[in-house]
This record gives C-alpha cells, structure tokens and sequence, in this order.
C-alpha cells in the first residue's frame, strides 16, 4: 500500500504556518548525485519535487559522495543550479589531499556559491593543512563552508573555532546539530557570529538542546535530502523550535532568513542570546513516547526492523481519556497507524522513517498545536 508522505506531512506543516505567519522555507543542506557508496540517490527532479512538497523557496545543494572524485559531479550541481530559477544554491564538494583548493577556486568561478567538506566519507580531521587554506578562500570571497559535525568523526570544533577566529568573512555552518561538539561549543558560539549550525538531524532532545542553548541567528534549518525530507524535516524540527520558546521572528529567521542572507552575500541578521532552557514540567507519559520512537527509528535505520521499540510507543499512547495533550497521544497514535499500513507491505525506508521522525517531534513538543483530525 503507497503512502503519500507529502498529504500525510501538509497538516503538520500548515500548523506551523499558523504558528508563524508568512514563514518560509529555506533548505540549507540537500544532495545531488547517483554514485554514493551507502546506496542513496538524488536527482535534479527529485530534489525539486521534495522543495515543491515543502513549498519551500530555496535550497544549499553539493554532491552525493563522488569515490572517484567531484569536478565533473560540481559541474552538474552548478549546472543544474543555473536552470532552477533560482531555487538550487550550488556549493562544491572537495577533499583535502586532493586538490582541494584548486578544484574549490575553480568551482567558485564557474558559479559555486559555497563549499562542502564532508570529513567522514572523506577520512579526513580538521587539522590537514588544506583547511586553513579553505577557510581562507572561503573568508576572501565571504562564502560558506559547511562541514559534517555529525555521527561518525572526532570532535573538530577547537579546529573550526580557530578557523573562524582567523577568517570571519567566512561563514561556517556546522551541520547535523554539530552533534560531535554540541556539549561545549554552545558556551562560545555567540563570540563567534560567523558560525552556524544546520539542523540535518532527527534526535529530537538534541535539536531542542539547540534552539535553546544557540542564539537563533546562529541556526539554519536543513534536512539532509535524501537522507531526510524537506518537508518532513520542516514540520518536525520547526515544532521543536516553538516548543523551546524561540518567537515566532526567530523560527522564520532559521527557517529561511539567515540562509537567504547567507545565498546573497549579505551581512547575518543577530536575533540576541540564546533564550536558555525553558522552566518547565517534563511530560513523562510523552517522554515515554518519544523514547521509544527515537530507538525504533534508529533499529530501522540499522537493521530494517524497530518494530518492538515502536509496539512499545503504541502502547505508551494508550492513556486515559482525562490525561493532559490527549489531542498530542491521538495525533501519534494517528501517525503510528500510518506506520503500520506502511510497514505491512513494505520495507522500512525513508518514508517510514519519516513518520516516526514527526511522531517523535510531536511528543517533545506538546505545547505546539497537532492537527485537526489525527
């Protein structure tokens, strides 16, 4: 049985159009390319259906993970870039080793509008001494550059700290929450305006970490495409950042405002300070919920199968009608029975995964309105 994930998540994502009025939608991290060793794809027509499925204005777009090297895969992004209407922001990829700095500055002129390094598919630390030379590029032509800080690597934010010290016209973003230095670098990002991190991730505690410890100006929203979905990523991650008390000004300007300004070479908007954690009680009948759905999604994405962890989250909704957030219990009961038909049928794969994504997202965040009807 298809699932229509685009009519499944359109719900979730006019709530938060409710919630910000006039927001749009900017994806600064998504992929091109059809040669990556983990088996994922992405085409020009893909892409644009995931940025039409968000009614999103625009994206940051580099190549997939090219083993056998990336000036023919940059000339593709850069030249499917120029037939967007604007839509697609091209960045080249490069590897340090490799030419790195040549094949950056050759990309440039041709028409990349930033640079992406990507230190785990690469095998690579931030210390290879291409990198204060990117860097140096990158503050030149006042350009970003957007480094993997995700699953996978070493920590590597005394070395972007000390770049971006150097070179502040370069603008940096950190993707995946900066997960790999998360921990610390929220104490000294705010003396660092040039650097930014994208929220290309699914674990909903450490994107709430986020929005509160790291001045909004300082984050752009991102979904990883393929790997997530613009839309999907949208409606769950904009949830989380009402949820951690950011205004409505500040969810439009990661949602779209800083990337934007980023794309055209302005000077960043500032928003303030991080606005802190929030006091507030714990739901700890949703936190069960969410729990379970992070760990399930996480077996689906390793093995195929989280469907003992997700049973679990089923049952964790089943509370009693006077329970406060029942509307938030029903509306991911809802999700969960979607998840279901999906999975009879069908092996887990991004559309499921992107279920329980929002499923999560709507348990630590029940202080945003759920649809109508789920």
């Amino acid at each position: 049985m298809a699932l229509d994930l685009e009519a499944l998540t359109a719900p979730w994502l006019e709530v938060i159009r409710g919630q910000v009025p006039g927001i749009e939608i900017f994806d600064a991290h998504t992929h091109l390319g059809q040669n990556d060793p983990d088996g994922m794809r992405q085409s020009p027509a893909e892409l644009l259906a995931q940025l039409r499925a968000a009614r999103a204005c625009g994206c940051f777009v580099f190549p997939m993970h090219e083993p056998d090297g990336y000036p023919p895969a940059n000339d593709f992004v850069i030249a499917t870039a120029a037939q967007s209407d604007g839509l697609l922001v091209p960045f080249c990829r490069v590897k340090p080793g490799e030419g790195a700095l040549g094949e950056a500055e050759r990309a440039l002129t041709r028409g990349a509008r930033g640079i992406k390094l990507h230190p785990r598919a690469e095998r690579f630390t931030l210390d290879h001494p291409d990198i204060p030379r990117l860097f140096a590029l990158a503050h030149e032509r006042t350009v970003p550059i957007l480094i993997h800080a995700g699953r996978g690597i070493p920590a590597l934010g005394e070395h972007v700290v000390a770049n971006a010290s150097r070179y502040p016209n370069a603008r940096v973003i950190l993707a995946h929450a900066a997960v790999s230095d998360l921990a610390w670098l929220w104490r000294v990002i705010a003396d660092l305006p040039n650097v930014l991190i994208d929220t290309a991730w699914w674990v909903s505690q450490d994107l709430v970490a986020l929005f509160s410890l790291v001045p909004a100006a300082q984050i752009v929203f991102a979904s990883d495409a393929p790997y997530g979905a613009t839309a999907v990523s949208a409606a769950a991650q904009l949830r989380l950042a009402l949820q951690a008390g950011l205004t409505p000004q500040q969810v439009a300007l990661l949602a779209s405002g800083q990337a934007l300004r980023i794309a055209r070479g302005e000077p960043l908007a500032v928003s303030g300070p991080a606005i802190g954690e929030r006091e507030r009680a714990s739901h700890l009948l949703l936190d069960r919920v969410a729990g379970y759905l992070q760990v399930g999604a996480l077996l689906e994405f390793r093995t195929g199968d989280g469907s003992e962890m997700i049973a679990l989250a089923r049952l964790a909704c089943d509370v009693p009608d006077d329970v406060d957030d029942l509307p938030v219990f029903y509306a991911i009961r809802a999700l969960l029975d979607r998840h279901a038909e999906l999975r009879a049928n069908t092996p887990a794969d991004r559309t499921s995964r992107a279920i329980l994504q929002l499923a999560a997202a709507a348990a630590m965040s029940p202080d945003v309105p759920v649809p109508h009807g789920d």
